[in-house]
């Protein structure tokens, strides 16, 4: 009993802190502009392959994958505001 009560402590600490909800889940086309810039190359494929997969009903391609995280990625860095989803950014 007192391990699953330190579970969910530990499990409302994490979700209750500073991290945004892309940090912990794979948002995928949901995730922010500010949350997309600051994540590695693999979150953020990860997000664009959800987003494209979730968007399309199949895996998307690699080469699917890199084309539209650049896109995304140079939309969130020009023209998109910090609370823009990537999904708004235009891609294939």
């Amino acid at each position: 009993m007192k391990q699953i009560a330190a579970a969910m402590f530990a499990m409302a600490v994490l979700l209750s802190s500073a991290c945004s909800a892309s940090q912990v889940i794979n948002t995928g086309g949901d995730t922010k502009c500010k949350d997309f810039t600051t994540q590695d190359e693999k979150k953020q494929n990860d997000e664009v392959s959800k987003m494209l997969k979730d968007k399309n009903g199949t895996d998307p391609s690699n080469a699917e994958i890199s084309a539209t995280r650049l896109s995304a990625l140079t939309y969130c860095q020009t023209l998109g505001k910090p609370d823009t989803k990537i999904s708004d950014a235009p891609h294939g």
